[in-house]
């Protein structure tokens, strides 16, 4: 049995609440640090002997606790990396932002594509690449692989190796921040797939802190 865990990265610094996308120079908030160091927490038991992440600053902050808790470099893989997304850079709030302006609708014309972005097969394509990579440099060392990626990466993942359909409702992804989606092989064949949400906790109290100040 191998066990290959796809996290998806902790939360960004982003106080003008754009979608960042590929853009570089966007690092883990205060949060976002704790949600890596509670991930760590939640693997310290597990045997992981390979960590990988995708280039982005967030994801190589997110996977650092990991390797410096069991010893081990953070490898890199471009296949893991965010989805590319038309809107990258502006603001996308349902209400406001680019969604607003009649000029961009025409990117939002197919939504089964997208038409926006990435099309599903090609991601679903490069994370299966990444995921049994990942696989392979794992069982070779007799352990678990440590994976850190991106919302969309990773759930089209999961819906391509659950083989379902690969669009679907955004906000009914099952991917929070700081998330372990773990899939459990015997030899090459997918026997089952986990989810765990190890930083929750941080979420609830950063939104009652929130809420609080706000009264």
């Amino acid at each position: 049995m191998t066990v290959v865990h796809m996290l998806r990265h902790g939360e960004v610094h982003n106080p003008k609440a754009i979608l960042y996308g590929r853009l570089p120079g966007f690092h883990l908030s205060d949060l976002g640090q704790a949600m890596a160091k509670a991930a760590a927490s939640a693997v310290a038991d597990r045997p992981i002997v390979h960590v990988v992440a995708s280039p982005l600053e967030r994801a190589q902050e997110t996977a650092a606790p990991v390797g410096e808790q069991f010893g081990l470099p953070v490898h890199t893989d471009e296949n893991l990396i965010e989805s590319v997304n038309w809107f990258e850079g502006k603001q996308v709030g349902v209400g406001d932002g680019a969604l607003r302006d009649p000029r961009n609708w025409w990117v939002l014309r197919n939504p089964f594509l997208p038409s926006w972005g990435e099309p599903y097969p090609v991601i679903a394509a490069r994370m299966r690449a990444a995921l049994h990579a990942a696989r392979d440099a794992a069982g070779d060392a007799g352990g678990e692989a440590f994976c850190v990626s991106h919302q969309l990466p990773i759930w089209t993942l999961r819906r391509h190796m659950e083989r379902k359909r690969l669009w679907h409702d955004p906000r009914w992804r099952q991917c929070d921040l700081a998330s372990l989606t773990s899939f459990h092989f015997d030899g090459d064949r997918l026997v089952g797939v986990g989810y765990s949400e190890p930083a929750a906790h941080l979420v609830a109290r950063s939104a009652a802190a929130k809420r609080a100040r706000g009264a």
